[in-house]
């Protein structure tokens, strides 16, 4: 089962799945990322996830193409080793930025954000 939870902060909506993220369970995933299609800023927290598959992975990039198409972006936080290699592995910390901790996930989406006019 997996449970996703979703807060708004100050210029961004942070995105957190708890569990296993997978073929079985990544529909609610998919459905919390279509609920979040309005913020052109998002950083999801995978510190609670200890298993992803290649339909997370689908998931995730869904997201992003969501938030840029939107004029936005994607910041991602792992501290979980297994899922940092994955990301590594797929490429996929060359399309977003994969820090450890959601503070510095945060950073990067405040550097990707234009100056106040």
């Amino acid at each position: 089962m997996l449970e996703v939870q979703v807060e708004h902060e100050p210029g961004y909506a942070l995105c957190r799945p708890f569990g296993e993220l997978d073929a079985y369970t990544v529909s609610a995933f998919r459905e919390a990322l279509g609920s979040l299609a309005e913020e052109k800023y998002l950083l999801i927290d995978l510190s609670k996830v200890p298993f992803m598959d290649s339909a997370g992975l689908g998931a995730l990039i869904g997201g992003i193409r969501r938030a840029r198409e939107a004029g936005g972006d994607v910041a991602v936080a792992c501290s979980r080793p297994t899922l940092t290699r994955l990301l590594h592995t797929t490429g996929f910390d060359r399309v977003v930025s994969v820090t450890e901790t959601v503070s510095e996930a945060a950073a990067a989406l405040a550097e990707a954000q234009p100056p106040p006019t």
